[in-house]
């Protein structure tokens, strides 16, 4: 499970959002399916929940939601977007 870093802040747009990492000068584009995802898992969803919720709302097959969710959650971790959750003084 992951969240968002502190260090990120975000705006929607009509198109999406846009993310800038603060830490890192970076600034991130996402596209509408982008930005639900990231909005799912604002709201506590996991990866598979969000990947069922992709697949209902955008018709998409679920193995390929799933693995689409996947791809992208581990971008967003690859640039300091997410960072995991820890829970029991584990990561």
């Amino acid at each position: 499970m992951f969240k968002i870093c502190s260090e990120v802040r975000s705006t929607q747009t009509q198109d999406g959002s846009i993310l800038l990492d603060v830490h890192h000068g970076q600034m991130f584009c996402l596209n509408l399916v982008g930005s639900k995802i990231l909005e799912l898992l604002q709201c506590g969803y996991d990866e598979i929940r969000i990947a069922e919720e992709i697949s209902r709302a955008y018709g998409v097959d679920g193995d390929v939601a799933s693995r689409d969710v996947r791809e992208f959650l581990d971008a967003l971790y690859r640039h300091h977007i997410l960072q995991p959750i820890r829970s029991h003084g584990s990561i």
